[in-house]
């Protein structure tokens, strides 16, 4: 990996929450803390610059989200975006969905590089003018002006979660999607904003019998009545929603038996699910837990195929990562566009990717100490205890502050972007 592109952003408003590619890999949005989407669309190549295909720029940025204020209930609604999903595109314009804990949102990007000149009704300014003073009647004329990116809120999706969302998904029927918090997982259509059908609730009667909550959801990348769901218990389930309206009966149930021997205070936590994600053939789904990686084949439940060790070094710093919270992080993983790559972040600014077919894997770290442009990454190694290697960093160095948790993949290309705190770094495979 080489060609790193790194954005910076400031204070903590400017902390990345999501990174998402568009459908053709041209645009790359992210969220942040403070509510703002920034979208960068991919340069074109031009003869006399070839290698600079590949650096993203910034098209567009609006806010998004505002902070609001639950009279109701004492609460304050944060403007955090905690995802962003494209939809694909059907015309000149770009949609996409934001959602903050409460709220989601549909936002239409299109340019604009005409302005209408000529009214018969408002002077230049804008201005109505007096009937009386219009004697002729003019044709509105098109001048050109210079480009412009508008954004748009085109739908407001509010006032259907009691908690918070984590994860929006898009239908592959591109009429519905659907919204996940805490405890309810609700059904949309793009058309109606003022409804939306509860498909899955595992709210007990008494909330003091509450054991899980979800944790992520996602649809099925080609059948839309399909889409998964995991939970805090580490466990994943398959709903159809030809079975029943309500969807609290799974199809199917994935679910790893503990190995009794690596019991622990810390098992409970570290087994809940904090991302999961269909392969884009749609045989496969990954999830990725405090530890590990995991690849489970839709046609075997009880146990996953594979399993990737993220930061094995780190069982035995569980104790001191409870303290500072640290493990209660939520790290994100993705496929690359052929499913034969998986990537995840780790701490100290690492991120993890693990070949499947080769069964090789590399740890790279973005920093801005090695992020000249076009300056290629070397894999970086950590030791735990004995001797240290010259190239290696030892764990208990490690800086636990510096967290990978999202990152995106180019749908077709070796190009991946990873957001580290308040950077965005994008890295793509060397071009001879």
């Amino acid at each position: 990996m080489n060609y790193p592109d790194e954005i910076t952003y400031g204070n903590k408003a400017d902390i990345i929450s999501t990174v998402e590619f568009n459908h053709t890999g041209e645009l790359l949005a992210t969220g942040d803390k403070g509510g703002r989407v920034v979208i960068f669309q991919r340069e074109q190549e031009s003869k006399n610059q070839v290698h600079r295909r590949g650096e993203y720029n910034v098209y567009s940025t609006f806010q998004s989200h505002e902070p609001e204020f639950d009279y109701l209930k004492s609460l304050e609604i944060e403007e955090k975006i905690n995802k962003i999903r494209w939809l694909p595109q059907q015309n000149a314009a770009y949609f996409l969905l934001s959602t903050n804990d409460k709220t989601v949102k549909l936002w239409k990007v299109s340019e604009r590089d005409k302005r209408p000149e000529g009214y018969n009704l408002k002077d230049e300014e804008g201005r109505l003018r007096d009937p009386a003073t219009i004697t002729t009647l003019r044709v509105p004329v098109l001048r050109p002006m210079d480009l412009m990116v508008e954004a748009t809120p085109r739908r407001v999706f509010a006032n259907a979660h009691t908690y918070h969302i984590n994860s929006i998904s898009v239908n592959s029927d591109y009429e519905t999607y659907m919204s996940a918090d805490d405890l309810r997982i609700n059904l949309w259509n793009f058309e109606i904003t003022n409804q939306s059908f509860n498909i899955v609730d595992i709210k007990p009667a008494n909330m003091e019998e509450l054991t899980e909550v979800i944790t992520a959801a996602e649809f099925h990348p080609h059948h839309c009545n399909t889409f998964v769901y995991s939970s805090s218990k580490g466990t994943i389930r398959l709903c159809d929603m030809r079975a029943s309206a309500l969807c609290d009966r799974h199809t199917k149930f994935f679910e790893e038996p503990e190995d009794p021997s690596n019991r622990s205070f810390f098992s409970e936590i570290i087994s809940s699910i904090s991302d999961v994600k269909f392969s884009h053939s749609g045989r496969c789904i990954m999830t990725r837990d405090y530890l590990t990686v995991k690849v489970w084949d839709l046609n075997m439940e009880n146990r996953p195929v594979e399993t990737y060790q993220v930061h094995d070094y780190l069982r035995s710093k569980l104790c001191s990562l409870y303290e500072n919270d640290c493990i209660f992080d939520k790290f994100e993983c993705v496929w690359n566009g052929s499913d034969s790559v998986i990537m995840t972040g780790s701490y100290n600014n690492f991120f993890r990717m693990f070949d499947r077919n080769t069964k090789r894997d590399v740890t790279l770290e973005a920093s801005r100490e090695n992020s000249k442009p076009r300056a290629i990454l070397k894999p970086r190694k950590v030791c735990v205890g004995g001797k240290r290697r010259k190239d290696e960093i030892s764990v208990d160095s490690l800086d636990f502050s510096k967290k990978i948790l999202h990152t995106a993949w180019h749908p077709s290309e070796n190009i991946i972007a990873v957001a580290a705190t308040n950077n965005l770094y994008i890295f793509q495979d060397k071009v001879n």
